[in-house]
């Protein structure tokens, strides 16, 4: 068997880390297992669907890495085909018109609950043999609704939360279709999967009641549902369940924020999922190690700092050559053009930084103007040390353009003038780069533009 997943999001508003997490994991079992990832966009919801929101879904999707085999499909035109799959269960007796208003399923609900009863619809138009129908109202265009089986259970092995069974007699009798002719979500869900040959459903945890009512649906389209597994629910850092209305952030924030999209699979992966101890690791061991077995059963919560640490690790292990084109996207942002430096300078900060945007933030002295602090200039500038910048400006306007030229100068400056190494490194740091605290001042110097030192230190 071919492994078959999809992603099938609803577009009604944009894609944050929680959403993207029901999409990294059938992306990575399909990679994993040499299936098939398919996306599928859910927009039957009009209203309240936008473009905008499919095109952050793809963009997002893009920027992470999770390419999608076939689609993007989209509900909306798909109608016919659901159309034609409800007229199949009409003619096979598995669907049938109800009639029952708003108004009285309100009614219903409220005579329900007053009984201390589950709210639900009685199958008043539910045709069964020797049963009276109520006269049909004229005017009125009906739902259709699927005939739940009754009796038994509806079971299945999930791949999360293992064995789950739920009471046929606990599932009324679904809207599949509106009175406009509309189907609603479940049937499309099930349409979709059996025409995409769906083998594997991994998807949140929201979807575990739908799960009873889909295989039923399945089965009475005579097709066998897909493997289901059911992932625990991603929470933000206060313990709410994440989304927009609790803070949660585009996606394509991040990527704006500076974080590594290796980074943030390595993190996504590991808020459901783990492999032994491993924390760190690259997007291609996740896919040599991921199945379904090691997926976690209890909620997962989200820790920013956690995800800065992780984007630090792959930063620092990042090759100079690739990150620095990504450290010139957030330079271009700030109206800075690199040059063949930047590799090097990426190189030589790496280390200190957790997102693109902090190195880009020590790269931008190499570029433009800095301002350094009047606290830090009345700490280390004093009078006391203007003769030694003065005395190293003379020698490093002399010297060879390279680390043991730069450090030559730097040590001969510190002989005539008999001071110490951070005497002069630290005001040097600040005049040069804006901060006191920097990599080794030789290595700072050599990638900084020699006319461009020089003209800093003079304004000592």
């Amino acid at each position: 068997m071919t492994v078959r997943t999809r992603f099938a999001p609803s577009p009604t508003g944009f894609i944050h880390l929680g959403n993207i997490r029901s999409a990294l994991y059938p992306w990575a079992f399909a990679r994993a297992t040499g299936g098939t990832f398919i996306l599928r966009i859910e927009d039957t919801d009009l209203e309240r669907s936008s473009q905008a929101a499919v095109d952050v879904i793809i963009e997002g999707m893009k920027w992470l890495g999770l390419d999608h085999d076939e689609g993007p499909f989209y509900q909306m035109q798909r109608m016919d085909r659901y159309k034609a799959v409800l007229a199949e269960m009409v003619a096979g007796g598995h669907v049938y018109p109800c009639y029952m208003s708003m108004a009285e399923l309100d009614a219903l609900r409220e005579r329900q609950m007053a009984n201390k009863e589950k709210p639900r619809y009685d199958g008043t138009w539910r045709p069964e043999p020797g049963k009276v129908l109520p006269p049909v109202p004229e005017g009125v265009k009906p739902v259709l609704r699927f005939k739940n089986p009754q009796g038994g259970v509806v079971a299945w092995d999930d791949k999360v939360k293992g064995l789950i069974e739920i009471r046929n007699d606990e599932l009324d009798d679904l809207v599949i279709a509106r009175p406009d002719g509309t189907p609603t979500y479940n049937f499309c869900v099930v349409v979709d999967d059996i025409d995409m040959a769906i083998t594997h459903v991994i998807r949140g945890d929201d979807h575990v009641n739908n799960t009873p009512r889909q295989i039923n649906i399945f089965r009475a389209l005579g097709k066998e549902p897909p493997v289901y597994a059911h992932l625990p629910t991603v929470l933000n850092e206060q313990g709410e369940k994440m989304s927009k209305r609790n803070g949660a952030k585009p996606v394509t924030q991040y990527r704006d924020e500076g974080y590594l999209p290796d980074a943030m699979v390595n993190y996504l992966a590991r808020l459901g999922w783990s492999h032994g101890d491993d924390e760190i690791f690259s997007r291609a061991q996740f896919l040599e190690w991921f199945n379904l077995d090691h997926l976690g059963r209890s909620a997962a919560q989200f820790d920013e700092a956690k995800l800065r640490w992780v984007n630090a690790q792959h930063l620092k292990a990042m090759d100079d050559a690739a990150l620095a084109p990504l450290v010139a996207e957030q330079l271009q942002k700030r109206g800075i053009t690199a040059d063949e430096r930047l590799p090097r300078i990426c190189g030589l900060f790496k280390d200190r930084c957790d997102t693109t945007v902090a190195l880009a933030g020590w790269a931008a002295a190499f570029y433009a103007d800095v301002t350094p602090g009047a606290e830090e200039l009345a700490q280390h500038v004093t009078d006391a040390i203007k003769p030694a910048l003065a005395t190293l400006a003379q020698k490093l306007a002399a010297c060879a353009w390279d680390k043991p030229g730069i450090s030559g100068a730097i040590k001969e400056t510190i002989a005539a003038h008999g001071i110490k190494m951070p005497q002069l490194a630290m005001p040097v740091r600040v005049l040069v780069m804006g901060t006191a605290q920097t990599p080794s001042l030789d290595a700072v110097l050599e990638l900084q533009n020699q006319q461009t030192v020089l003209a800093r230190l003079q304004n000592a």
